[in-house]
């Protein structure tokens, strides 16, 4: 009978150390869970922030403007336009 009681006492005892070691590392996952996701989050806004200023960047109001100021760039008005007439244009000739 205390054999039996030895038995059972050890089997207790590793079976409760068994759930200590199962709970610590469940905590453990836990934190490293919630630390991935504070990160999916942060990447997910500057993601969004990175696609806001590639639009802005984008914007067709914005390259004008940097067309104009640093390149010098004008619009085509038709008294600026060139045209070139050459002979097989002339005669409606493909190449």
């Amino acid at each position: 009978m205390i054999r039996l009681c030895i038995v059972f006492s050890v089997l207790l005892m590793l079976s409760a150390l068994s759930l200590v070691t199962a709970r610590y590392q469940s905590r453990q996952l836990f934190v490293a869970a919630e630390r991935l996701e504070d990160r999916s989050r942060e990447l997910d806004i500057e993601w969004r922030r990175l696609q806001l200023e590639r639009a802005e960047l984008a914007r067709h109001a914005r390259i004008d403007q940097i067309a104009r100021r640093d390149l010098g760039m004008v619009t085509a008005t038709p008294d600026r336009t060139l045209y070139l007439d050459t002979p097989h244009a002339a005669q409606g000739e493909r190449r």
